[in-house]
């Protein structure tokens, strides 16, 4: 598969994905348990079917410890025993603000369950989180960017 565009070799798209990143960047920093923002990244890709996304992020989890039976289960954390509260709160949060114009928002139950995991500062790093991974998502399914070669830290 080739990609539609060749986002690292345009100025105009390198341009884009610095602010991208430092957005992203912003978000890693948080106290966001770096294992959630994993989780995170995954489901939001897997829900907009990001190959690219998908290969970096998995490989990623599993490189900083993930489990491969938690990476396996993330499609289907509602039936897994093997993520916390927390981390589930965390998952249909992004269900919800992933698929925005399937269900009309995030609803007031599933906010509330986030907010009783996260203090307002984590909050905010996942909100932001799910807004980057989802534009990153759409990124790569509209330029059809190709999964497979991504190898952990190639893009520092």
């Amino acid at each position: 598969m080739e990609a539609r565009l060749n986002v690292f070799a345009s100025p105009l798209a390198g341009k884009l994905l610095r602010h991208i990143n430092s957005a992203g960047k912003v978000v890693s920093d948080s106290t966001l348990p770096a294992a959630t923002q994993e989780l995170v990244k995954i489901r939001a890709s897997q829900i907009n079917g990001c190959g690219f996304c998908l290969d970096m992020h998995t490989k990623d989890a599993a490189k900083a410890g993930e489990t491969s039976l938690r990476l396996n289960l993330v499609a289907a954390w509602r039936e897994a025993k093997v993520f916390t509260d927390a981390e589930r709160a965390a998952l249909e949060l992004t269900e919800q603000g992933t698929r925005l114009a399937d269900g009309g928002g995030v609803s007031d139950e599933v906010w509330a369950n986030a907010a009783r995991h996260y203090d307002e500062e984590q909050l905010t790093a996942l909100v932001g989180l799910i807004a980057v991974i989802n534009t990153y998502n759409r990124l790569n399914v509209i330029t059809q960017q190709p999964a497979g070669d991504y190898e952990p830290g190639m893009f520092g």
